[in-house]
């Protein structure tokens, strides 16, 4: 029910940040049955040791019609900015004191990075401040040194950067996994958690880019709303639905409509290691294709209608009253 839901927003494919035992046992009979509408990318529950071992020892694994993929590991670094729980190098500035939580101790998330990269998977750590982003970036220089290239390892928001740390991503050769919708959601209380010089390290889409990083825009459902059009808007606009406020938040860090569009598509396809299959409209490539009504422009985003989602070549949303 959920990937129909996910198929009549326009969704071909959807990266699982966390997949346990029983969620993967039921994604794998529904990829045996060819009920699977669209495509899953697994990211193992990394908090589940049996489970790790268990597909450790199947190694990655892809079915034929490539609609179910289980190759990468979900870590935590640090909890939410909303919750205080993002792990900052300096206090909260509406909390002095309290800096955020290490989720994962970082001898831990070395340990267990290492087990991910011996056998062969993508390790994806969730880190949203400041300090837990500049660890990560620590530990995947240090445990993957060389390996980076093959692994394509992910931070997952990477919503908190502060300046020295941008650069790195590039260098590293590791992904900014980000939501453009936290963006918008956040926008109202962020700067009292932050104070008004780390409100310009959040979100730093444009920075990132600019310094050679490699992004892959999402939406955090069931966080946010997963409706791909908000998603995009917020990439092209970093402006609520309601248009506010008018210049944008930070409009500096803002993406242009072909970059969102890249980010959700192309972008998102590499950091599944998908690139030569997915992500364009090329030959050769699956027909995973979402149909709208008009061109994703920034003035016409929000008021585009789905027609059509279409996974390998089949219809699994077609809009009433067509086309």
């Amino acid at each position: 029910k959920a990937a129909e839901k996910l198929a009549a927003l326009g969704f071909t494919a959807f990266h699982d940040a966390g997949t346990g035992s029983s969620e993967l046992a039921s994604l794998r009979k529904l990829a045996q049955s060819g009920k699977l509408p669209i495509r899953v990318y697994v990211m193992l529950d990394g908090s589940n040791p049996e489970l790790l071992a268990q597909e450790f020892a199947r190694g990655i694994q892809r079915d034929e019609r490539g609609m179910l993929t289980v190759r990468a590991v979900k870590l935590y670094a640090d909890g939410a900015l909303g919750s205080r729980g993002a792990w900052l190098s300096q206090p909260y500035s509406d909390a002095p004191g309290h800096m955020g939580l290490a989720v994962t101790p970082v001898a831990q998330l070395k340990e267990i990075v290492a087990h991910i990269a011996a056998a062969g998977f993508q390790p994806c750590i969730h880190a949203i401040g400041d300090e837990a982003v500049h660890q990560v970036l620590n530990v995947y220089q240090e445990v993957l040194a060389a390996k980076t290239a093959s692994l394509r390892p992910r931070i997952e928001h990477a919503q908190i950067v502060r300046p020295e740390d941008v650069p790195r991503f590039a260098q590293l050769g590791v992904i900014a996994s980000v939501q453009p919708t936290h963006c918008t959601s956040d926008m109202p209380w962020a700067p009292s958690r932050l104070g008004p010089e780390r409100i310009l390290w959040a979100y730093r889409w444009r920075s990132l880019l600019s310094a050679g990083a490699r992004l892959c825009l999402g939406s955090d459902v069931p966080v946010e709303n997963p409706d791909p059009r908000l998603g995009l808007w917020a990439a092209m606009t970093r402006k609520t639905p309601q248009n506010q406020p008018e210049e944008g938040w930070n409009p500096e860090e803002r993406l242009s409509a072909a970059e969102a569009i890249a980010g959700f598509t192309e972008w998102a396809a590499y950091a599944a290691f998908e690139e030569k299959k997915r992500g364009q409209i090329a030959p050769g490539f699956f027909a995973d294709l979402t149909i709208f009504d008009r061109a994703l422009e920034e003035d016409a985003v929000l008021s585009a209608r789905l027609l059509r989602t279409v996974v390998g070549g089949a219809d699994v949303f077609v809009a009433r009253g067509g086309p």
